[in-house]
């Protein structure tokens, strides 16, 4: 079994939460940074927390930092930057949202 590493959530990743989703649904149905947070943001700390190793790396050279490019259950697609700190911690820096569906 591989090991668990603990993830946080920066700043700046909410910051691109909010850029990119409003705090409530839209009237075409789109979700809100509530529906991410309950629905989408457990599993994306999950696949950090498990397979931080596993995943790309997003800088040549820097195994610290690495990408993870998924669908959802709410999006069709969307990437996470995360990076392993000096405690070894994973914070997740980046956000980006495929926001192209019909809602």
């Amino acid at each position: 079994m591989s090991e668990r590493l603990v993830v946080r959530v920066s700043t700046s990743f909410f910051e691109d939460l909010d850029r990119q989703l409003s705090s409530e649904r839209g009237p075409n149905g789109q979700p809100s940074r509530i529906d991410f947070e309950s629905v989408e943001l457990v599993p994306i700390i999950e696949e950090f927390a498990t397979g931080f190793f596993e995943l790309p790396t997003l800088i040549s050279g820097r195994s610290d930092y690495r990408l993870l490019i998924r669908t959802g259950m709410l999006f069709r697609a969307m990437s996470v930057t995360g990076q392993q700190v000096q405690d070894g911690a994973v914070e997740l820096l980046k956000l980006e949202i495929d926001l192209e569906m019909d809602w």
